[in-house]
């Protein structure tokens, strides 16, 4: 049940956001932490801190997220756990626009989602 209320929480704002060409990939680890240094990625029912140590935590359909992320090869990867449930590790294109950042999954070949950053 989890998944299918994250999923629908991480879907419902999809069809606000903005054109694909208006976002620039993000390659380095540093340049990352630029960008989410301080912020929370937020997004309906969701919120996370990935902070610049490594770490993720936050809320997603009031359950927990936690994990841990390194950059390797010039994508972001993550291991989360989501109230309890492995989501498993994965390596992601990290795309930015003004106050928006977008991860997608699968090393750029997979979903997106795209936050704000507060």
């Amino acid at each position: 049940m989890k998944p299918i209320i994250f999923a629908l929480a991480s879907s419902a704002a999809w069809s606000a956001t903005p054109a694909f060409a208006e976002f620039s990939k993000v390659d380095s680890a540093d340049a990352f932490k630029n960008i989410v240094e301080g912020k929370t990625l937020t997004r309906p029912l969701v919120k996370l801190q990935v902070g610049t140590n490594g770490s993720i935590s936050g809320t997603g359909a009031a359950w927990p997220v936690t994990g841990d992320w390194t950059w390797e090869g010039g994508y972001f990867c993550r291991s989360l756990e989501w109230g309890g449930d492995d989501l498993g590790y994965n390596c992601q294109e990290v795309q930015a626009h003004g106050d928006k950042i977008r991860f997608t999954s699968d090393q750029g070949s997979g979903d997106s989602l795209e936050f704000n950053l507060r």
